[in-house]
């Protein structure tokens, strides 16, 4: 029953990309008919009959969208339900399908593992359904088909969900291709911009790269074994030193898609091109998806993790994670900046995976365990809050045709609404109590702080630093959030299409951004059935659950023990309430003075306007001047003068260029270096047939050779 429920998800979302090609066909019709009613005069009574079928051609389109949203709806629907139950039995169910080569059939597994990840996908995909009807119609078919759009978002969401059921080694590259290659064509939906298409280019190439990688750590764990199914590879026995260059190997190619430092430059190119709600389905659920490759790699079929492994993660974790947040904040384009912001927090997830690994290692298995929840707990409340934003960054789009902060201002009185859950999402992935993400960061935290268990003198002076590495990373997404919030919907409209913006009238558009804002609050405040399911999965795969289950209640959240620390997010709810009513009951106390209305001060200067408010860069600036070495700058202030020998400033001219070290100390040298070894291979294309018999003969010279 629970694999009927996996595979119906998947066969929902393979359908939904389907019925989007009828779209394609059913438009000929409608110019078809729209052609023959124009040739032939309106009182025939064949050309009336035509120009009833064309009317309903006109309304069939916005039927279809309904339609196949509703399928990938109930694929996620249904994706949720598989996860549940599966979670909830515990239960391992194996299957094997006629799919593949005939010596190698696709088998199947879905264990606790799958199922959290089928949990993280199906929310996802529910709240994106609900979006996407309102949110296409912005497209024009002529020149964004609606039928490619739905064909590859149901390959996509497919491709993810057939990557959690794999249970071999072929059958989860092809699934993992698949998900690439349709969110390619995803990438470069817009084709027509110049930057859609490089960005799109970037994501396939370092996406291949990724999956080469992939490839050779599993031929790694293969060639110690006798097959490519995962029960084989569990079965493998290898020396450290293969096993490390195994790790190293899937840690690039899954690093590479969830987007952790230094292999993340195609994740702020390609996330803020697509649509708004392949956006979210990029950013919160496939870098999961990429996480869930890693944690299967290296914590079931290597088995053995090695505390170096760990340490690797916890420094890669740590430089994302604040390096994310640096360059988020810097970033005046609000899908650019959340971008970065996705960087950060798989950097948080990295860290507290390597702290887990640390302290398995090292004989502490109830530790680890905390760590793996903390890690697979931020994993999916960035999936919640990254989803949440991401559509509310579409509706700001839809609204205003700005991505631009500098040009935003005012909104939160044009679009109250979307302002509000915008608000949800920013203080949820600004980790600040009450909301989903504090509860993981704090989690994340608390592994931190058991490291005085360690014998290690290096690890023990290095997790602290990472740990405060992790406080700053906190105050500094706060920082960021404070920003996008207060420039995008405090103050004043800084262009007239947010002078005109009002709410989103499609209901859809605002239900799954709700949904997905109620769920940060709801597991904000009662974190624990999500954290008794992650526990589930820590049993499973580690073998091991949280070191105090009987402290894990509704109400009281004690990772360790009560005695060291604890939460209860009720009861801060409550107390945050008490003081609320206490503040509102104290500032109307007086009905005489309750309630003062005067214009804001504008220090003197006789009316505000647009251009005496905060931007982005100016927001910035401290932060900017602080960490200087963290980004390259190019700073420019150039000055128009006029008057007498030219003493008046007429107008002063800002430009702020910030870049990634990534590309010139990187990417820019390998480019250099292949294409030199091009322009040196192409030097054996001489045209000269001599030369080529030489090539051969020389060819056939070494393979006798080798063979004798």
């Amino acid at each position: 029953m629970i694999l009927v429920l996996a595979y119906s998800a998947v066969l929902l979302s393979f359908f939904s990309g389907l019925l989007g090609l009828m779209m394609h066909q059913r438009r000929h019709i409608l110019l078809f008919s729209q052609y023959w009613f124009k040739k032939f005069p309106s009182d025939n009574e064949g050309s009336q009959s035509v120009l009833t079928g064309c009317l309903e051609a006109r309304r069939f389109p916005v039927l279809l969208r309904q339609a196949v949203f509703a399928l990938l709806g109930l694929s996620g629907v249904f994706a949720v339900l598989a996860g549940l139950s599966v979670l909830i039995g515990k239960e391992v169910v194996t299957d094997q399908l006629s799919l593949g080569l005939p010596w190698l059939p696709w088998h199947v597994r879905f264990d606790c593992l799958s199922g959290f990840f089928f949990l993280i996908v199906g929310i996802a995909v529910s709240a994106v359904s609900l979006y996407g009807p309102g949110y296409v119609n912005s497209y024009q078919e002529n020149q964004h088909p609606f039928a490619i759009l739905s064909l590859f978002t149901g390959l996509f969401v497919a491709g993810m969900l057939l990557v959690l059921l794999a249970d071999d080694a072929f059958f989860f590259m092809i699934a993992w291709e698949l998900m690439s290659v349709a969110s390619y064509f995803l990438v470069a939906f817009q084709h027509e911009n110049s930057a859609n298409r490089r960005a799109a280019f970037l994501y396939l190439l370092m996406a291949e790269v990724g999956a080469l990688a992939i490839i050779l750590g599993f031929g790694v764990l293969a060639s110690f074994s006798d097959g490519f199914t995962f029960d084989a590879l569990r079965a493998s026995h290898l020396s450290t030193t293969w096993a490390s260059i195994a790790f190293m190997l899937a840690l690039l190619g899954f690093g590479m898609k969830a987007g952790i430092v230094p292999v993340h430059v195609w994740l702020p190119e390609a996330h803020p091109v697509a649509p708004s709600h392949i956006s979210a389905l990029m950013s919160g659920v496939m870098l999961k998806v990429a996480l869930y490759g890693l944690i299967r790699f290296c914590f079931d079929l290597i088995g053995d993790v090695q505390w170096q492994w760990g340490v690797v993660l916890l420094i890669l974790g740590t430089i994302s994670a604040l390096g994310g947040i640096l360059y988020a904040m810097m970033q005046p384009n609000l899908k650019r900046l959340l971008a970065y912001s996705s960087v950060e927090n798989i950097g948080i997830i990295f860290m507290v995976l390597g702290l887990s690994m640390i302290f398995m290692a090292n004989g502490h298995p109830q530790l680890a365990a905390l760590g793996f929840l903390a890690a697979l707990f931020h994993a999916f409340n960035h999936a919640l809050f990254k989803n949440l934003l991401f559509l509310g960054a579409g509706m700001i789009h839809h609204q205003t045709h700005e991505l631009n902060i500098d040009m935003m201002g005012g909104l939160i009185k044009k679009m109250p609404k979307t302002s509000v859950l915008f608000l949800i999402g920013c203080m949820s992935i600004s980790s600040l109590p009450l909301f989903n993400g504090f509860v993981s960061e704090w989690l994340a935290f608390q592994t931190a702080l058991q490291v005085d268990v360690l014998d290690n003198g290096v690890l023990r002076s290095l997790i602290p630093v990472a740990a405060a590495a992790l406080a700053l990373t906190a105050a500094l997404a706060a920082a960021c959030f404070v920003k996008v919030f207060g420039l995008i919907f405090l103050g004043q409209p800084r262009s007239h299409h947010c002078d005109k913006a009002h709410e989103v009238q499609d209901k859809g558009m605002l239900a799954g951004p709700a949904l997905l804002a109620g769920l940060c609050f709801l597991f904000g405040i009662f974190p624990g059935p999500v954290i008794s399911l992650i526990n589930g999965v820590s049993g499973q795969l580690l073998g091991e659950t949280l070191p105090n289950d009987a402290a894990l209640g509704w109400l009281w959240l004690a990772p360790v023990s009560a005695n060291q620390a604890s939460y209860a997010p009720p009861l801060v709810l409550i107390g945050a309430l008490i003081a609320g009513c206490i503040s509102f009951w104290y500032l109307r106390r007086n009905p005489a003075t309750a309630l003062r209305i005067s214009e804001t001060w504008d220090c003197g200067f006789g009316g505000l306007t647009p251009r005496m408010q905060y931007s982005s860069s100016a927001f910035t600036m401290p932060f900017r001047r602080i960490f200087a070495k963290v980004w390259i700058i190019d700073e420019q202030i150039d000055k128009d003068m006029q008057g007498a020998m030219n003493q008046d400033v007429a107008a002063v001219h800002y430009h702020l260029q910030i870049q990634d070290h990534s590309w010139p100390r990187l990417y820019h040298p390998i480019e250099h270096a292949v294409n030199k070894l091009a322009q040196l291979v192409g030097r054996i294309q001489t045209g000269n047939i001599r030369v080529y018999l030489g090539y051969s003969f020389a060819t056939l010279l070494l393979l006798l050779w080798v063979i004798s």
